[in-house]
């Protein structure tokens, strides 16, 4: 499926949201697109589903698309702000989820006040702007949060209604503190840098700049053509974006940066370019059965899988992943529409990114990134695997943990896993990390009674595939086990897959992708059928991995990691 045309984008956004339309005319203003829960109410999940769609929608009816579904929404937004009502959406407390659903709302009357706005009566009006009005009176989230109160007082400024001038200028100076240089912020106090940096902070402040005229729309637009310097090596020359990080079930939010920068007039490169990424990127998720048998966005990567998931994930969720649509917003004559697919431009093969925490290495067209491994200690879903492990890869995904109970379950690729007394430790606490043009040095550990230092050796000179060495040095108070995985290599039945392990190495291959791992001077090659669906990819996937003897006191092991 190619998607090139306007029509071929609003055609995959209407097959998206169909679904909803059913939702909407049941259950109004709370719909509900499944079973599973999240950590906060079914009330704020509900209304998560309601909203979500509106980051596609929006953007399709300012840019002339069919306005249907916009009836149901002016019927939901009656119904779930008037405190009389049965599906009234509530009251909010602090870092309540409904603020993330305020900022979609505020989206649309932003964007098509005359479809959203004006049909309300002065009544409903009133009952809207007082539930808005709720994200001013209690605290948000210190993080990409606070441009959900942005939105929020922009749009109500943009109505003529009252708005928080004081809450306005506290929240967009924020960002001044998290902004770190180089087109790079900090998510807030945690030091994460993810797809949250792209398809949140530089999203909304691209979508602000795109609505007032100041000093923080010229910053914001001259952050974002220095962020998309850096964030285009993220990409893979067939569309893929690299699976890194938390909320990966938001899919192709992954592109939503280069959507923004399409609507807002922003040129960090070629429009052609940039047109290339978003419909090469949507085109490579068409490819994968990411619906449920309803056609809704299943919760998971590239097929349904709620054990990836981060306890924010309800059904609703994924839909976020809308936000790609932004450029829907240009008229039918807009240049985009006429440009070129426009493949990717020539770009270094190694990209050392130091705001961004890591060194990103381009082979073959993929992308294979080497992170410090950032992470807070946020416990909302298997955040060691999604920031700790020593590579990630577009070819390759990565695994999440299934249990600490055996090495199959454990899932350790480009992880250094200790088996001690029968518990599978993957390294949770990090200490420092360096980088270089040749690699990372990372001080960490799994587990108290066990610290190890990993330097991590870039092969530059390495012409085909990839290939890196990892050296850890180990201070052990036991004796235990330690696996030293490579990367998932898929081994469905559809992939014709073989594997082995001899003497010191091991490996795994299938028709399009392969890795191998050598122990340099002591070890045992093995090959680890990991648990089914514990990669973000593969269904099934096999890990090539080297075990070694670690004694109390000091211990050096040295493991080549290559692709074939």
């Amino acid at each position: 499926m190619e998607i090139i045309t306007k029509q071929d984008h609003e055609e995959l956004l209407l097959a998206v949201t169909e679904p909803v339309r059913g939702m909407l005319e049941e259950h109004a203003g709370r719909p509900r697109a499944g079973s599973s829960a999240a950590w906060y109410s079914d009330r704020a999940a509900e209304v998560e589903t309601f909203s979500r769609p509106l980051w596609g929608l929006v953007p399709y009816w300012k840019g002339g698309g069919s306005r249907e579904l916009a009836a149901l929404y002016v019927d939901g937004i009656r119904a779930g702000t008037d405190p009389g009502s049965e599906g009234y959406w509530g009251e909010c407390g602090d870092c309540d989820q409904i603020y993330v659903e305020m900022a979609a709302m505020a989206y649309g009357l932003l964007m098509v006040p005359e479809l959203l706005w004006e049909p309300l009566t002065e009544r409903e009006k009133a009952n809207f702007t007082a539930w808005l009005w709720q994200i001013n009176t209690h605290a948000v989230c210190d993080s990409n949060w606070r441009f959900f109160r942005v939105l929020v007082n922009i749009a109500l400024k943009h109505l003529g209604e009252e708005y928080s001038e004081e809450r306005l200028s506290e929240d967009l100076a924020r960002f001044d503190d998290f902004y770190i240089g180089g087109g790079w912020y900090m998510d807030g106090p945690q030091h994460q840098k993810d797809y949250y940096i792209s398809m949140a902070i530089h999203f909304y402040s691209l979508i602000y700049s795109m609505f007032e005229d100041d000093e923080y729309a010229v910053k914001f637009r001259g952050r974002a053509e220095l962020f998309a310097k850096d964030f285009i090596y993220w990409f893979a020359d067939d569309g893929a974006a690299l699976p890194y990080g938390r909320s990966l079930t938001y899919r192709f939010a992954q592109a939503a940066f280069w959507s923004a920068c399409v609507a807002a007039d922003v040129r960090p490169f070629d429009i052609s370019v940039i047109k290339g990424i978003i419909s090469r990127h949507l085109e490579d998720w068409m490819r994968a059965p990411i619906l449920d048998n309803g056609g809704v966005l299943s919760i998971g990567y590239k097929y349904q899988s709620l054990l990836m998931a981060e306890h924010y994930n309800a059904p609703g969720s994924p839909m976020w992943g809308l936000k790609v649509f932004a450029m829907l917003a240009l008229a039918d004559d807009h240049e985009y529409w006429r440009a070129e697919k426009a493949p990717m431009p020539e770009l270094d093969r190694f990209r050392l990114m130091r705001r961004a925490d890591m060194l990103v290495e381009r082979s073959g067209g993929e992308v294979f990134a080497y992170p410090g491994g950032t992470h807070d200690a946020l416990g909302c879903g298997r955040i060691p695997e999604k920031y700790l492990k020593f590579a990630y890869s577009t070819k390759f995904g990565f695994n999440v943990q299934y249990s600490d109970l055996s090495i199959a379950e454990a899932c350790g690729d480009n992880m250094l896993v200790f088996d001690v007394g029968g518990v599978f430790c993957e390294r949770r606490y990090n200490y420092s990390f360096s980088l270089s043009e040749d690699g990372l040095v990372i001080n960490w550990s799994p587990m108290r009674g066990i610290r190890v230092s990993t330097r991590l050796i870039i092969d530059r000179e390495c012409m085909s595939g990839t290939r890196h060495r990892r050296i850890h040095t180990i201070e052990s108070e036991y004796d235990c086990a330690a696996y030293d995985g490579g990367f998932a290599v898929a081994c469905r039945d559809e992939d014709d897959c073989r594997f082995g392990a001899e003497g010191t190495a091991a490996w795994a291959k299938n028709r399009f992708s392969g890795c191998r791992v050598t122990a340099v001077n002591c070890g045992a090659g093995m090959a680890v059928v990991s648990s089914p669906n514990t990669n973000l990819i593969y269904s099934k996937t096999v890990i090539p991995t080297v075990r070694y003897r670690i004694e109390k006191g000091t211990n050096v092991v040295e493991t080549v990691v290559e692709t074939i």
